[in-house]
């Protein structure tokens, strides 16, 4: 149990391209792994200037034609978001553009959101040749006849500190990355979708709550796959397991501590783990932060005490799905046997959607964990966004009891 446990929780944020035997083993190699995959930061970088633009204005741009992906074009812009407190702050994304001609009416658009990259500003999926998710989902997309908008988050790339897991946070990213990307490739359509996974699952469900609010008509609904749901028992997992999966607890006093600054990390870490925070959440990214936890024990990182965490608490509740009611499709997708955000976790959460009101659709992945599900889905995926652009209406699933894992239903399709 304790060995299935450790592999569920690999599949976290683990590249689905990569098997797992090709880990790293070292510090050393976990360097060289990010260092073939890098691709060197440009001005467009260094402390973009906000002046007087507003939120969604387009700072700056520059072409880049070093992804590994199926684009006809690409650009990286820097742009004008928010964070969870309101404070205007830049951001930066890459702009990904299909092959071909575009269609009339222009490319339509996915505003991306991706999974765990790392904490530190260099760890920006657009300074990866990759773009860090590049086999899971993106050339699939692409191949589609999608336009990617995938941003970066705030305090990846650009300036500041990346408030890891924060859904308001990164669900303002995605939304202001859509007019900048317009601004920067005239060829865009103005429709859109949001769709993301694990951390950027969390991020699309919350572009869906905050557009319930702005009402963009032009917003056409979200995808939440696997979305990082129920902190509390992603952390809970964090004790359960050792070795490298661990630096999550490093991630996670990051994060609380970039929302809420009188959080102190050594009340979430132990000291032991506290010897890498400075490390993993600045020197490197996810290879990096792994292979430096690859010695950690059982229950070494994690306080025994972190429950009873005032900021912890508010840091949850304000993460917390299913409270806002939704007035736009939403697609909400789980593996079944994902351990690293479970099942149970996703049910609640949809049932509460669904009980205040919220038109959603639910589909489980029997024998799928957290990265295979977002690669098993796609095909899923593409169709309900082929169809919001094709103004077929969503149907909902919602079920007056808990959701099913939605077999023999056609919501949506």
């Amino acid at each position: 149990m304790k060995n299935r446990l450790a592999v569920n929780l690999l599949m976290l944020v683990l590249p689905a391209s990569l098997p797992a035997q090709e880990m790293p083993h070292s510090v050393a190699e976990a360097q060289k792994m990010e260092r073939e995959d890098a691709l060197p930061a440009t001005p467009l970088y260094s402390n973009p200037t906000l002046g007087t633009s507003r939120p969604g204005d387009l700072l700056a741009q520059e072409p880049v034609t070093s992804y590994s992906l199926p684009v006809g074009s690409a650009v990286r812009i820097a742009y004008h978001s928010r964070d969870a407190g309101g404070r205007d702050v830049p951001a930066t994304a890459a702009v990904l553009v299909p092959a071909g001609k575009a269609p009339p009416g222009g490319w339509p658009v996915i505003a991306w959101g991706h999974g765990t990259s790392g904490v530190a500003r260099h760890c920006a999926p657009s300074l990866m040749k990759d773009v860090w998710y590049g086999d899971e989902g993106l050339k699939d997309m692409l191949r589609a006849g999608f336009a990617v908008v995938a941003t970066d988050y705030q305090g990846l790339g650009g300036p500041g500190v990346h408030p890891w897991v924060n859904k308001t946070a990164q669900a303002r990213d995605m939304i202001y990355s859509v007019p900048a990307a317009r601004n920067a490739v005239p060829a865009l359509g103005a429709r859109w979708v949001a769709d993301g996974h694990s951390q950027g699952g969390l991020a699309a469900w919350g572009v869906a709550e905050l557009e319930s609010l702005l009402n963009d008509p032009n917003y056409l609904g979200a995808v939440s796959v696997a979305g990082a749901v129920r902190l509390d028992q992603f952390l809970e997992l964090m004790g359960q397991t050792q070795g490298g999966l661990t630096m999550y607890v490093a991630y996670m006093g990051w994060a609380i501590h970039a929302r809420f600054p009188g959080f102190k990390p050594e009340d979430l870490l132990t000291p032991r783990a506290m010897e890498l925070y400075g490390q993993v959440t600045t020197q490197g990214c996810w290879y990096y932060g792994y292979a430096m936890f690859l010695d950690m024990p059982k229950q070494g990182a994690l306080n025994a005490n972190w429950r009873q965490n005032p900021y912890m608490q508010r840091f949850a509740k304000e993460d917390q799905e299913g409270d806002t009611p939704i007035n736009k499709p939403l697609l909400v997708l789980a593996g079944e046997a994902d351990l690293s955000i479970p099942i149970a976790a996703v049910r609640e959460v949809v049932a509460r959607a669904c009980g205040k009101g919220s038109a959603l659709q639910f589909k489980s992945y029997p024998g799928l964990d957290h990265d295979p599900t977002m690669i098993n889905s796609m095909p899923d995926q593409l169709t309900w966004i082929h169809e919001r652009f094709a103004g077929k209406a969503a149907l909902s699933n919602c079920p007056r009891s808990g959701p099913s894992s939605g077999k023999g239903s056609s919501a949506g399709r």
